[in-house]
C-alpha cells in the first residue's frame, strides 16, 4: 500500500524531471571540470542521450533505477498500487532503452547506460569509464587513418 495520499503522490509524481536531473548534472559537472565537452540531451539521435559526446560518437543516458528498471524481477514483486499501470510502463521504458542501445550502435555510436545510485555513489568512477571509452575511440580512429 502506498504510505502518501493520492495528492501527495500526484505532486511527487509532477516533480520528477525528464532532463537535468541531479544525476546528469552531477555527471555533466565532472566530465566539464575534466575539460571533457559534450551535448547535453542530444536530440538529433534516438533516445534523445543525456549527454553526448559527439567528437567520439558516444552517447550516454544516466539512469534511475526506477524508471528503468534496476534488478526489475525484485522490484516487479513489491509493487502493490497501480500494478498493471507500473509494470508496463517500466518494462516499456526498458525495451524502448533496448532499442535505442540497438539503433545507436547499428549507427556506429558507443552506448554508456549508468546507474543513477553508481553515479551519486561514484561519479570518478563512471568518468573513469567514460575517459578510457573516448580513449578506445581515439585509437579506433587511429587505426582508420
Amino acid at each position: 500500500m502506498d504510505p502518501l495520499t493520492k495528492e501527495q503522490r500526484r505532486k511527487n509524481m509532477q516533480a520528477i524531471k525528464s532532463k537535468d536531473t541531479s544525476i546528469e548534472i552531477m555527471l555533466r559537472k565532472a566530465l566539464w571540470n575534466e575539460g571533457i565537452r559534450y551535448r547535453k540531451n542530444y536530440t538529433k539521435l534516438p533516445g534523445k542521450p543525456d549527454i553526448c559526446i559527439t567528437k567520439y560518437k558516444i552517447a550516454i543516458f544516466c539512469d534511475s533505477e526506477f524508471w528503468h528498471g534496476y534488478n526489475w524481477e525484485e522490484k516487479k514483486a513489491k509493487i502493490s498500487e497501480n500494478r498493471q499501470y507500473w509494470i508496463n510502463k517500466i518494462e516499456n521504458n526498458m525495451t524502448r532503452d533496448s532499442n535505442v542501445n540497438q539503433i545507436l550502435e547499428q549507427n556506429g555510436w558507443l552506448v554508456l547506460r549508468f546507474w543513477g545510485k553508481d553515479i551519486k555513489r561514484n561519479p570518478s568512477k563512471c568518468l573513469e569509464q567514460i575517459v578510457a571509452a573516448m580513449q578506445l575511440r581515439e585509437s579506433e580512429s587511429d587505426k582508420h587513418e
